[in-house]
């Protein structure tokens, strides 16, 4: 079994129950009370998608270690970014770096459908794994470049967790009219911004909404890993 991958149900621990409690009170004290975002993020066990040390910590803002050198971003940060997708249930979601599969199973919760694609074979297969043994039904995991996207769109919204050096242009085609991207957008040296881009006509309309530290988006698919 891989880094990472989850042996099967587990009981949720007190520590957890209690990180949840505290990233609660984290999320009203900076405004955000979105209850649809919040019950997706509780019905999901978090703990399942990190390694067994790092459990302790899976509801904190930092981000976590996983497999092939990348990380889970902090759930304070990832709250943020689902409540600005601002979904009703009904869309249809790009994810670009499909990572542990947490989030692929939250965005679930919140729409239609997620397509969800990964570079790395190893995250792939065990993201895949966590997804089946939840029962999420309405997720789509697959093992691509998603520099360019996917063939699967029009999408309404597309949410990438790597950063792009400038605004990624080519993705205008792939959402439907008025339907959002949110991506982070500079280089790997500095920080980033977080921009929220809605499609208006043929060009994108963006609003930066925060500062990030994403890795900048890969081409091509690893030979190893």
């Amino acid at each position: 079994m891989t880094s990472g991958a989850s042996p099967g149900p587990r009981t949720v621990s007190e520590g957890e129950l209690e990180g949840f409690a505290a990233f609660l009170l984290r999320m009203r004290a900076a405004g955000l009370d979105d209850k649809a975002v919040m019950s997706a993020i509780e019905a999901v066990p978090r703990g399942n998608f990190v390694d067994a040390q790092y459990r302790h910590v899976a509801m904190g803002p930092r981000t976590i270690p996983i497999a092939c050198g990348e990380t889970l971003e902090g759930i304070d940060l990832q709250a943020r970014i689902f409540h600005a997708l601002e979904l009703d249930g009904n869309q249809r979601i790009l994810e670009i770096g499909t990572g542990s599969g947490y989030s692929a199973c939250v965005l679930a919760k919140l729409s239609k459908r997620v397509y969800t694609v990964e570079r790395y074979k190893t995250l792939h297969h065990d993201a895949n794994h966590r997804i089946r043994q939840l029962g999420i039904g309405n997720v789509v995991a697959s093992q691509t470049d998603g520099s360019a996207g996917s063939g699967d769109g029009p999408f309404d919204r597309i949410v990438s967790w790597a950063a792009f050096e400038t605004i990624p242009r080519n993705f205008v085609d792939q959402l439907v009219s008025g339907g959002t991207m949110i991506c982070a957008i500079g280089s790997g040296e500095q920080p980033q911004m977080l921009a929220r881009m809605t499609k208006i006509g043929s060009r994108f309309e963006r609003e930066d909404i925060g500062t990030v530290r994403f890795q900048p988006i890969q081409r091509g698919l690893p030979s190893v890993l």
